[in-house]
């Protein structure tokens, strides 16, 4: 079954930097397109940045020209390089398959991100 843990999040300071990583295993990484989710406190979980298996990527508008998402098929590894990050980014980052995401999640990682 599929596996996925991220790692990688912090605590940073507005304008700051971070580069979560997603370790994935019990599937096909390489044929599938995987995304970038986030929840921020009393927020629906919502899709920040997906990469099809050719590379293509598309990202929120809240998000588009901070965040890249990049994959590494040898490694199974997805990874989200944040920039300029703004307190409204505080939340827990997930990845998964997208679309037809996996039932079972990870446990997501934590972005605090303080004024």
């Amino acid at each position: 079954q599929a596996r996925l843990r991220e790692s990688g999040g912090a605590l940073v300071q507005a304008g700051g930097s971070l580069r979560l990583s997603c370790d994935a295993s019990g599937f096909n990484f390489r044929i599938n397109a995987m995304g970038w989710f986030r929840q921020g406190p009393g927020n629906q979980r919502e899709l920040v940045a997906r990469i099809s298996s050719d590379h293509t990527t598309d990202y929120a508008d809240s998000v588009k020209g901070r965040f890249t998402i990049t994959r590494d098929n040898v490694r199974r590894t997805l990874y989200l390089e944040m920039k300029d990050l703004k307190v409204e980014d505080t939340a827990v980052y997930y990845c998964n398959r997208n679309p037809m995401e996996f039932p079972s999640w990870g446990q997501g990682t934590q972005v605090t991100v303080s004024s």
